[in-house]
């Protein structure tokens, strides 16, 4: 009999396939809506690309149908654009204008989603969308694709052959290509020209193991339709594109820091809140970029212009819990031995996703780590599994990692713990858990509530005993999400809007 590999060892063979943006079209339904923004004094510039299910058209290798499949990734109402200061970034804005048969809103609401995952998880089908939601309950409503994510670009200056300068992003050109990642020690992985680089190595032998892996599954029943040579294809275009990934060179303190900040003032700028305040709602890392920016203004003694804020399967110290996030602490190691710039977890997921969707269900296991039984539709779950996630560069990860250890995260330099002054906000905070989310679990979710005021925090854990339970998108775009979580965050949102 054939002996198979650990899921461990399975997980560590998986790697990248590419993704690639088309073209931004116009909603035939354009001339209504700038009616409506002459009509509030903005610009027909501010409309911005989009319309929903027009626009935007992600493209992913199917690995198990060996054809391109397409979907929809744009399916807001407008595109947005904020550059962020400093940087060649470009951050993605998605915007669901308030329902005219809804209350005014006084705050606009900002969403942000999970590491490497892009705007998709919030607006899945109009049966399955977060966004649209909260847009029809009155609530202009953002969501923020930080660097690296979505549709956000990279500008990116190169000379032709003439000598001029012309400026490039993702939907047209990938990024620059530059033949070299140099690492903070000096050692340098090519890409393109000279010799094989490790990285390079590596992938080879992972494609090598991928394709073992998959011919012994298909030994125990049947795996098909799947596609290696999909595979094959996959790893290769991503060996070609190994130079791209040396501009994942940024760290969480970098969304906190810069991408969100950013993003608030140019939502502040549309929509003009009386008060200057956005309400916010994050998604595991998008809650706890929430809870870092609560804790920093804190310790600045500066208002975080946030007038509530709700957080789903988010902690800054996991350290109580069972979280499967520990996963990730392994990587560190060879992320610093071997200066890998970038995981590609959505890539991973892409790939893995056949393995635990169809018999033998070999990673069966990874489909919990998002939803639980019966509670998301099986097409949605495999649309977010195949268009839903992004890769993330190393030095997120490894900040992120400090969730684990002795007073929860800290900043990129290790003497700023966010942990530590959440205890000083005044902002009212509503954290939502999940009864069996193997990732961010309740004891995870509570050692970040404890610490904050009672008089300004609310915790729920949803699920009961006898079911229905909730994993860790179940909280964001299950089936009873609608009827139990989305009802939940709008009674504590409509609370606090008070301009």
């Amino acid at each position: 009999m054939a002996k198979f590999p650990t899921a461990r060892q399975i997980m560590a063979t998986l790697s990248l396939s590419r993704f690639d943006l088309s073209s931004i079209g116009r909603s035939d339904n354009r001339r209504r809506h700038l009616h409506r923004f002459r009509r509030q004094g903005k610009s027909e510039a501010s409309w911005a690309l989009c319309r929903r299910n027009m626009v935007a058209v992600k493209s992913v290798t199917a690995f198990y149908g060996g054809n391109k499949e397409k979907g929809s990734i744009c399916t807001a109402d407008e595109l947005h654009y904020v550059s962020v200061p400093n940087s060649d970034w470009k951050l993605a804005l998605w915007r669901y204008n308030p329902s005219l048969q809804a209350a005014s809103r006084n705050h606009p609401l900002l969403l942000l989603s999970g590491v490497g995952s892009n705007a998709l998880g919030y607006d899945l089908s109009p049966e399955s969308s977060f966004a649209r939601y909260m847009s029809n309950q009155g609530y202009d409503t953002w969501i923020l694709e930080v660097r690296g994510s979505g549709l956000s670009t990279h500008r990116v200056e190169r000379k032709d052959t003439i000598g001029q300068i012309r400026s490039e992003t993702p939907e047209k050109q990938p990024l620059a290509k530059i033949g070299t990642y140099s690492s903070s020690e000096g050692s340098s992985v090519s890409s393109k020209h000279g010799q094989e680089s490790t990285i390079a190595t590596q992938l080879g032998n992972w494609n090598k193991n991928l394709i073992n892996i998959i011919e012994g599954a298909q030994q125990l029943g049947p795996l098909k339709p799947f596609n290696l040579q999909g595979v094959t294809s996959a790893l290769e275009d991503f060996q070609e594109q190994l130079d791209v990934y040396e501009k994942y060179d940024w760290d969480f303190d970098h969304y906190l820091e810069e991408d969100v900040p950013a993003a608030m003032e140019y939502i502040r700028n549309q929509s003009k809140p009386n008060d200057g305040k956005l309400l916010a709602i994050g998604h595991s890392m998008g809650g706890i970029l929430l809870y870092a920016t609560i804790s920093r203004c804190s310790f600045n003694k500066v208002d975080p212009q946030l007038a509530s804020v709700v957080t789903l399967a988010s902690s800054l110290d996991y350290r109580p819990s069972n979280s499967s996030l520990r996963l990730l602490l392994p990587l560190r190691d060879p992320a610093q031995a071997f200066n890998v710039p970038v995981f590609p977890i959505g890539p991973l997921l892409a790939i893995a996703h056949p393995l635990a969707s169809r018999p033998p269900y070999l990673l069966y296991w990874l489909k919990d780590q998002i939803s639980v039984e019966d509670m998301l539709d099986p097409t949605l779950l495999e649309k977010l599994v195949l268009n839903g996630f992004e890769s993330v560069p190393a030095k997120v990860l490894l900040q992120l990692s400090s969730v684990f250890e002795e007073g929860g995260l800290r900043d990129r330099n290790g003497t700023f713990q966010y942990n530590d002054h959440l205890r000083q906000t005044n902002v009212p905070i509503l954290a939502i858990a999940g009864d069996q989310d193997p990732i961010c679990p309740p004891e995870a979710v509570y050692e970040t509530v404890k610490g904050i005021p009672r008089e300004f925090v609310s915790y729920r854990v949803l699920g009961k005993p006898g079911g229905p339970h909730y994993s860790h998108y179940d909280l964001v775009g299950s089936r009873l999400a609608s009827s139990d979580v989305y009802p939940l965050i709008t009674d504590f949102l409509n609370r606090h809007d008070v301009a």
